[in-house]
């Protein structure tokens, strides 16, 4: 099976692309700058160069694919905006693939999205999921709500940086998952004619709070961290701010998305019915505890590594200046 990877440099696209070539499959990358994702390249995908913006580059990447993996979703900070990445090209990529006679379809939405449709980002999933389910394409979406890596950079830098993390007392719990098993699980459904025309929520197999994580980055890395509660209101107000000026347009479809996780959502369907199809038991996918532990270990012994080392040196020039 040949397989086509739109996002492929991101956190997810990239466990794709590597489990993928893994197992045998050949891989197809569309990438934008070619230099930066010259690393799948050595992996062994095939790279073509292309914008998911620019339609006429989509045509010739679906020659001889069978399936389309659809992980791109625009940045916080990307040059162009989310409803020209997230909406219309992918739209033009549906449709594309119609034509190309894709066998299926895999694309990432988000968990209730539908009930949000007043946030961009969610508005956008829940059209292209519609999309999805009146083509003529085999699909399969899953709803995910958050990943492990994506933790690192908003809890755990800031707390090894001696920095502030900012949240707000009124966070949901989110069910993060690791990558790497949303990737297996991706790979695995292809294989599964069950899979097919699914909506189905992925998630991780414990829901944490904001406060949660940064006890448990502050367990884990032994220190304490100061924290900045930002009120709902003030979130609000920047918010609708922002939206005004064209060029912090997607810092303010950013906040908007910001405000799901503020609200205690009791509509988050918990069935993991991807389980029972694949046969995977839940307790074996990764735990958020043991990923962090991984971290903070592998950060923790660089610097004590890099203690010693200027001890060392610090020592040896000690030395000479006795001489």
């Amino acid at each position: 099976m040949s397989l086509l990877i739109i996002g492929a440099t991101g956190n997810l696209g990239r466990q794709i692309v590597k489990q993928a070539l893994d197992e045998g499959y050949q891989v197809r990358c569309l990438v934008r700058n070619l230099r930066k994702s010259i690393f799948l390249r050595e992996w062994g995908a095939e790279l073509i160069y292309g914008d998911i913006c620019i339609l006429e580059t989509i045509p010739r990447c679906l020659y001889n694919i069978s399936c389309v993996i659809d992980s791109l979703t625009a940045r916080p900070f990307d040059t162009q905006k989310s409803i020209e990445i997230d909406l219309y090209s992918k739209i033009y990529l549906i449709h594309a693939s119609e034509i190309a006679l894709i066998h299926r379809y895999v694309f990432f939405s988000i968990v209730n999205a539908r009930f949000y449709n007043n946030v961009p980002l969610m508005n956008f999933k829940v059209q292209i999921e519609d999309l999805l389910k009146e083509s003529k394409l085999k699909y399969s979406i899953f709803q995910l709500e958050g990943f492990f890596q994506g933790i690192i950079q908003q809890y755990a830098i800031p707390v090894l940086e001696n920095q502030a993390v900012w949240t707000t007392q009124e966070s949901s719990s989110i069910a993060y998952i690791d990558t790497i098993d949303v990737a297996k699980i991706t790979l695995l459904s292809l294989n599964s004619p069950k899979m097919e025309d699914c909506i189905i929520p992925l998630l991780g197999n414990q829901s944490w709070s904001s406060s949660e994580v940064i006890s448990l980055c502050e367990t884990l890395s032994g220190q304490s961290v100061k924290k900045r509660y930002v009120p709902l209101n003030l979130l609000f107000i920047l918010r609708k701010l922002l939206l005004f000026f064209a060029w912090t347009e997607n810092i303010g479809e950013r906040l908007s998305f910001i405000e799901i996780f503020t609200k205690q959502s009791t509509l988050t369907q918990k069935k993991q019915e991807w389980s029972q199809i694949l046969d995977i038991e839940l307790n074996t996918l990764n735990r958020l505890e043991l990923y962090l532990q991984d971290y903070f270990n592998r950060i923790l012994q660089k610097v004590k590594t890099l203690n010693f080392e200027q001890n060392k040196s610090k020592t040896n020039d000690s030395s000479n200046n006795q001489f």
